[in-house]
């Protein structure tokens, strides 16, 4: 039952953890955390949300009209009307209209009202961002930056403990990346967000980079990776193609579509086959790894493709012979996904094991769709509870480690 009422909330009869969910940053939230100095850098968000908040005309009267716009979306979140039907419009509502959206005292009422018994939480616009500044050689910059993403993450996850927050760090500077991932996990993080694709000078497996691992390792933390960390997906080109073009999910043109769509697995799957065979995984056996919004449909592929070059290569390559396992048998012990609810995750789940797949709302994004729940219960068929268990808790709790225990405790 939801709390104070009569009605049941969304997921319900079983324990669910959302390895997937988002705030919506308001124009001048990074820069309202960010470090004196530093501040003045940053530029409002040039687009914050969907079409009802698309952007146009001289930029400080873009600024009073948002802050008009939110004070006026708080009033509307705060109201009475808002919150009458806001049981039954808790997965309808999405985007800067969704119940805790922004509003971070809110989202404790949202979990009650989803029935998540607790939230993987990512931000929505600064990924790419975060991953040009870290390619931009202002150094300063991209940690500063990092920082001030991390202290609003963080504080906005502070009012719940279900509420667990992913913290960035740049893997661009050995030394820096190491004491980002200290600071973060200081602040109270329960993930170390990095981007999917190469930093810039030297592989994600580089020995460097090892001091990261390591402190995420002993934190009980894990690392993870989510859409949006890279360059841009596919060539421009690709959309050169004298047809008009498709609107995206929000009705615009400024996010990704099909096309774009079928480039979304490469970053991961190049980024995680160089850390399995330089041996990263090998040499931090408890870490564990979150492929999240990146799909799953390609991860059995994925796996058999690394089996083919580890059989190819493995006689010549004494980095592969220093391996005590197959790299399948790393992705099962230490790597999750979560899959789109347009995937069969039945499917995938038959031909990579039931430890990889995680459940996910993408909650209150557009994309994470009204019926997560029931799209997946769909293409899990016939699985056994055993399987749902792993899928919708089990997974998750072995990811997060140290919170994981945590949550499992007082659940």
């Amino acid at each position: 039952m939801i709390p104070g009422g009569d009605q049941m909330p969304y997921a319900s009869g079983r324990v669910v953890h959302d390895a997937d969910a988002h705030i919506m940053e308001t124009p001048t939230w990074l820069r309202d955390h960010a470090d004196p100095g530093l501040a003045d850098r940053i530029d409002s968000l040039p687009l914050a949300g969907g079409n009802e908040l698309r952007q146009t005309g001289d930029p400080a009267e873009q600024l009073r009209d948002l802050d008009a716009t939110f004070t006026r979306l708080r009033a509307e979140h705060a109201s009475d009307e808002y919150r009458a039907v806001e049981a039954d419009e808790i997965m309808r509502r999405k985007n800067y209209s969704a119940t805790g959206a922004f509003v971070a005292d809110d989202r404790a009422r949202a979990l009650d009202l989803l029935g998540f018994s607790s939230q993987l939480v990512f931000n929505t616009f600064y990924n790419r961002r975060l991953h040009d500044w870290e390619h931009g050689g202002d150094l300063d910059f991209a940690y500063g930056v990092a920082r001030a993403h991390n202290r609003g993450m963080v504080e906005f996850c502070s009012v719940d403990p279900r509420l667990l927050a992913t913290a960035y760090v740049p893997l661009a500077d050995f030394e820096r990346a190491a004491a980002m991932a200290d600071e973060a996990i200081a602040m109270g993080a329960a993930a170390l967000l990095v981007a999917s694709g190469c930093p810039a000078g030297h592989s994600p497996s580089h020995l460097g980079l090892d001091p990261v691992w390591a402190r995420a390792q002993d934190a009980g933390i894990p690392v993870v990776f989510h859409v949006g960390g890279t360059d841009d997906l596919i060539d421009a080109d690709y959309f050169r193609n004298g047809l008009p073009v498709p609107p995206d999910f929000h009705g615009g043109d400024e996010n990704f579509r099909s096309v774009d769509y079928m480039g979304i697995p490469g970053p991961p799957a190049q980024t995680l086959a160089t850390m399995i065979f330089d041996g990263v995984l090998e040499r931090f056996p408890t870490l564990r790894i979150g492929v999240i919004e990146q799909g799953a449909i390609w991860v059995p592929s994925w796996m058999r493709q690394m089996e083919a070059a580890f059989e190819a290569f493995g006689r010549h390559e004494e980095r592969l012979q220093a391996l005590s396992m197959r790299p399948s048998d790393y992705v099962r012990r230490q790597v999750r996904f979560t899959p789109y609810p347009t995937e069969d995750v039945g499917w995938i789940i038959g031909q990579t094991g039931p430890e990889v797949c995680l459940f996910s709302s993408d909650y209150p994004h557009v994309e994470g769709g009204r019926r997560p729940v029931e799209r997946f219960e769909a293409s899990l068929g016939g699985l056994s509870a055993e399987v749902r268990q792993r899928f919708y808790c089990d997974n998750f709790l072995d990811l997060m480690g140290t919170a994981g225990i945590a949550l499992s405790r007082a659940s």
